[in-house]
């Protein structure tokens, strides 16, 4: 280890870091043993992005290992931020200790200053306070592979002692995947303590790969409803925690992720695991989404939080989608929240406009907003006039930003109806309110008349270089002359701006836009997007 005293020893202005030379390590490292407790708490959230930032670490991240170690030691309020952070540092894949880069790695030099270190931290395994035994079981696993005889030995010891005799539970569970990164295979799925059959169940599951046992889903879906107490589940490797790997574990596993998660969720989905499980289900596998939406339900009355309660309606809005026939008691109680005065009232709205249900319409012409009328269009397109009766009345209202642009967006189902709303569509484009798609949908089915042929042309000559490009395109659609929008967009390829994002608004104009394929075909060859 090395104490403060030794920082300027060290040429950190030669080093690297996340953001350039790593000449503020010392001051960092200084911080840590200061009395001022927000400096501290600064000065480890700055090392955690610096030395190591996002999974990567840098040259001066092994140097600082023997620093960090004695602030571990020697600052205890800090010791289970510091612990963890010596263990994010050395965190590697197996494989890479094999591999030809390993010697001149930076991940190497990490893990060769760790394990010099790491029998004066070994003590912390036995501090009185959980997290820094769990964070310091953490620091120990990532080396596990690493460690010469002697400290492997040391290290072995007080890992079997954890596992043994610890007071807390999760305690013990980490002491297990620690032994078992040691290559000691133990599967206690028998013992008393949940968390030691919750933690054997999944090195187990993770080592035959799914299908998973019965014993182990059973385990799993009566063991993991209720995650542990404490408020340390620190990352593993791949800076995952316990529960979201067991997340990843069940997801490989549908079958066996479902009934998990309905008994999760049947047992109070604490902690909305079982919410968060079906809705990753969904996301891997396309044949899953109706027993998603099952349990997505299921789920609803346990959901109290109005934050968490707008999420579950859109992840039920996403996934209802796309069954052909929803299942009735689901729509049913969409429509009872929605109809609620409460701030999950939209949200749920939206989920049954997704539903295709007919009484989500009248709710959503009696309280309008931008995304409900875009939801609404596509879904009930037979009811166009209704819709645009509304639109135009929230656009003749002033609506701009992006709400402006999904009104006029949602107009896209309706054709050649939606000329009905060309008074407000030209309003926009002069007051340059959602302009850009005001210009489209003007070219895509307006009807040409000079003032609107005029505000085109105008637009061409906008700063906004998306602008100029939409509008071009739709006077040339109005006019069917090509030359205004061949001109404007030799003007876009000669600026510094970015090109490309233009080129697929000349769809539209089809062979009147060959001119500009010499230009196009530039962009090709020049390394660009």
């Amino acid at each position: 280890m090395r104490s403060p005293a030794e920082l300027d020893d060290v040429r950190w202005s030669e080093l690297t870091h996340a953001y350039g030379p790593a000449e503020d390590v010392p001051e960092l490292i200084r911080a840590l043993y200061g009395d001022d407790a927000e400096a501290a708490d600064e000065a480890v959230q700055e090392l955690f992005g610096t030395i190591h930032h996002q999974g990567t670490v840098y040259r001066a991240s092994a140097p600082a290992v023997p620093f960090l170690a004695h602030a571990a030691l020697h600052a205890p309020r800090r010791r289970e931020d510091l612990l963890m952070l010596l263990a994010v540092l050395a965190d590697h894949g197996p494989a890479f200790v094999a591999s030809p880069h390993w010697p001149r790695s930076d991940v190497a030099a990490i893990c060769a200053e760790l394990c010099a270190v790491l029998p004066e931290l070994l003590p912390c395994l036995e501090d009185p306070e959980r997290g820094v035994r769990r964070a310091a079981l953490r620091m120990v696993a990532t080396v596990a592979d690493v460690l010469p005889d002697e400290p492997r030995a040391l290290a072995l010891e007080r890992v079997e002692a954890l596992y043994a005799d610890d007071p807390v539970p999760a305690v013990r569970a980490d002491a297990l995947i620690v032994l078992n990164g040691f290559g000691r295979t133990l599967e206690p799925l028998d013992s008393q303590l949940p968390e030691v059959r919750l933690t054997a169940a999944q090195l187990a599951a993770e080592r035959s790969g799914p299908p998973y046992a019965p014993d182990l889903v059973e385990i799993f879906a009566e063991d993991g409803a209720e995650p542990d107490p404490g408020d340390d589940d620190f990352p593993w490797a791949d800076t995952t925690t316990r529960e979201q790997r067991l997340t990843d574990l069940l997801t490989q596993d549908p079958d066996a992720g479902l009934t998990v998660a309905a008994r999760w969720i049947g047992a109070g989905d604490i902690g909305s695991q079982g919410s968060w499980l079906a809705e990753s289900i969904a996301a891997g596998w396309r044949d899953k989404e109706r027993e998603v939406l099952s349990l997505s339900l299921a789920a609803l009355p346990h959901t109290r939080d109005t934050a968490a309660l707008r999420a579950r309606f859109r992840v039920i809005a996403h996934w209802i989608d796309l069954l052909p026939e929803p299942d009735a008691d689901l729509r049913d109680a969409l429509h009872w929240y929605a109809g609620a005065d409460d701030e999950t009232a939209e949200a749920a709205l939206l989920a049954l406009t997704h539903s295709r249900d007919p009484r989500a319409l009248d709710l959503v012409l009696a309280r309008p907003t931008a995304r409900l009328l875009e939801a609404a269009a596509r879904h009930f397109p037979e009811a166009a006039g209704r819709l645009i009766a509304v639109m135009r009345r929230e656009l003749a209202a002033g609506a701009t930003g992006n709400d402006g642009i999904t009104v006029i967006r949602a107009m896209d189902p309706f054709g050649d109806k939606a000329r009905a709303a060309q008074p407000e569509l030209v309003d926009c484009l002069r007051t340059r309110r959602a302009a850009i798609v005001a210009a489209r949908r003007l070219g895509a089915n307006g009807v040409s008349t000079p003032e609107i042929t005029g505000l085109l042309h105008e637009a061409t000559r906008s700063a906004d270089l998306s602008l100029r490009a939409s509008a071009a395109v739709a006077h040339h659609r109005l006019t069917g002359d090509p030359e205004t929008a061949l001109r404007t967009y030799e003007s876009l390829f000669s600026s510094k701006g970015r090109p490309h994002w233009y080129l697929s608004g000349l769809e539209p104009m089809g062979r009147a836009a060959a001119p500009l394929l010499p230009r196009i075909e530039a962009l090709l060859e020049s390394g660009d997007d």
